[in-house]
């Protein structure tokens, strides 16, 4: 009997030799200079037209209807215009994915890695374009536009890190007489469907992930941030990705993003959105369809509503800055946003007057100022659900800062923060996920309560605790039941490779992107024995 091959040899990738992309020093004069360079570039582009990247090779394609995104900080303004996609276009998309695969998986995972690292080394060079153009298109400031180009930096090498791991796995123990090992499969086609708060991060770590781990792609960005989107299509083409391996398909939720979920020949799908959308998308794909033959697997990031407990003996001058920063920055557009302030009785009214102040101090303007604090709210139907909500707030409790809107939609989206106190633990706006810069301040009796009270809403994604006694942050490891806790610092900014990021219940799947076990989602796991 022929002797069979040695299973691949072991090379241990250390993860910890990952390192997290430096922030910029957005307030030095010289960045700031370099960063209106990139806008005044980007302006000279405004209105430009990008096509759908269908096939396999890919080819531009454009349809009949359009799209336009436009400057939330001056709803006049065009940023850009993009195709409104069909069901036909996806299902193309898919066929074009299909044939790519054929050829990507056969690529070795280092193959993979090593292009994860020229899409980071390019996205480091191009940095503070996709800056500038976050500012123009989602409302992004300057350091908030910097973390998010950071982290998709990170996103490329951790997951490059990881693939290189899953491409030399440790080896198995070996039975008497036999060769065993354990492969990673890619799965095939899969649908990534990504948001628009953080459009580079969020949505590039989604395809990264999914294509390093050999799989090929259809990207349908958010119709909010599709320039964003086709400007990194631009970066993994610069990197060397063959073209059809991402197919690039932008339209609408119902259409393009419905097809995808529900078409046959899609193994996965990679979500991120509301907890209602989120929903759907695992409804409908666990709908067999007519040829499917397979579980469709999903891996879903649908929100929270996340709490920062202040206990008595808090320092409370921290604890107001950090859910100043949580509840704030980004004008609240985060999943990871601290939307409840839940505080003891005996502080309660001293916090809430450092909180004021300290929110009351923030400048909301224009977002590619390098100035201010916050920029507009993402679009008009948000600014529109977001003020619908202040109205229940202002029935349902006291407020304290805020309530108002300091411009007309038509002159830019723009909703200082708002600070509700007094509010019941069952309120609508305790509960219901807002997705803006509104927090609700709510108090409790004693540590015990703030556990309950934190717990009290059916997601669990982010919180954090404001304590000096060790002992309750233990019981809050135990008993915060959320995907990312913190202590003494703020619920948001979770950092690739050191913090996992996934939460529970009606967050989501808990997938932690950012973390070690990532990769596994995007891979089936080949058990192989040969006999000796």
């Amino acid at each position: 009997m022929a002797q069979a091959p040695p299973p691949a040899a072991l090379r241990p990738v250390d993860l910890s030799s990952f390192r997290n992309e430096p922030f910029t020093k957005t307030g030095d004069p010289e960045q700031i200079a370099l960063y209106r360079a990139a806008l005044a570039g980007l302006r000279r582009e405004l209105g430009r037209e990008y096509p759908n990247l269908i096939g396999f090779p890919a080819r531009e394609v454009r349809c009949e209807r359009k799209l336009q995104s436009l400057n939330p900080s001056a709803p006049s303004e065009v940023v850009a215009i993009h195709q409104e996609g069909t069901p036909e276009l996806a299902r193309d998309a898919v066929a074009a994915a299909e044939r790519a695969f054929e050829s990507w998986k056969r690529t070795s995972f280092d193959e993979r890695a090593d292009l994860l690292q020229r899409v980071a080394q390019i996205l480091r060079r191009r940095k503070l374009e996709f800056c500038a153009l976050m500012a123009l298109e989602v409302g992004k400031t300057f350091p908030e536009a910097d973390a998010d180009a950071g982290e998709a930096i990170d996103f490329a090498e951790y997951y490059a890190l990881l693939a290189r791991r899953l491409g030399h796995p440790e080896p198995l123990p070996q039975l008497p007489g036999e060769r065993d090992e354990l492969l990673y499969l890619p799965l095939g086609v899969g649908a990534v469907i990504p948001p628009w708060n953080f459009p580079l991060a969020i949505m590039a770590g989604m395809a990264m992930a999914a294509v390093v781990a050999g799989n090929t792609v259809v990207l349908k960005p958010s119709s909010d941030s599709p320039t964003i989107a086709a400007r990194f299509m631009e970066v993994l083409a610069e990197a060397g990705l063959p073209s059809g391996v991402v197919q690039f398909v932008t339209g609408g939720g119902d259409t393009v993003g419905g097809t995808l979920v529900e078409d046959a020949r899609v193994r996965f799908i990679s979500f991120t959105g509301s907890r209602a959308v989120g929903l759907l998308v695992n409804q409908r794909a666990a709908l067999s369809q007519p040829g499917q033959r397979w579980i469709k697997r999903t891996i879903l990031e649908m929100g929270g509503k996340d709490a920062i407990l202040v206990d008595a003996d808090a320092d409370l001058d921290a604890a107001a800055e950090g859910v100043t920063v949580s509840a704030f920055n980004f004008q609240g557009q985060k999943c990871s946003a601290c939307s409840r302030a839940v505080v003891h009785e005996a502080i309660y009214d001293e916090f809430l007057r450092k909180l004021i102040e300290r929110a009351g101090k923030l400048r909301l303007g224009l977002a590619e100022d390098p100035s201010v604090n916050l920029g507009p709210v993402v679009s008009e139907r948000a600014y529109k659900k977001i003020l619908s909500y202040i109205a229940v707030g202002k029935q349902e409790g006291r407020l304290v800062l805020g309530g108002e809107p300091q411009s007309s939609a038509a002159q830019g989206y723009f909703i200082p923060p708002t600070i509700f106190a007094d509010i019941a633990p069952q309120a609508r706006i305790a509960q219901e996920e807002i997705f803006g810069p509104v927090l609700a301040v709510i108090r409790c009796r004693d540590f015990d309560h703030g556990l309950e009270i934190v717990n009290g809403t059916e997601y669990g994604l982010t919180g954090a605790v404001y304590t000096r006694n060790a002992e309750k942050w233990e019981r809050a490891k135990r008993d915060f039941h959320v995907g990312n806790l913190y202590w003494n610092r703020k619920c948001t900014g979770a950092m690739v490779g050191a913090h996992p990021f996934g939460g529970f219940n009606m967050s989501g799947t808990d997938s932690k992107a950012g973390g070690p076990d990532y990769l596994l989602l995007f891979t089936q796991a080949k058990s192989v024995a040969a006999r000796l």
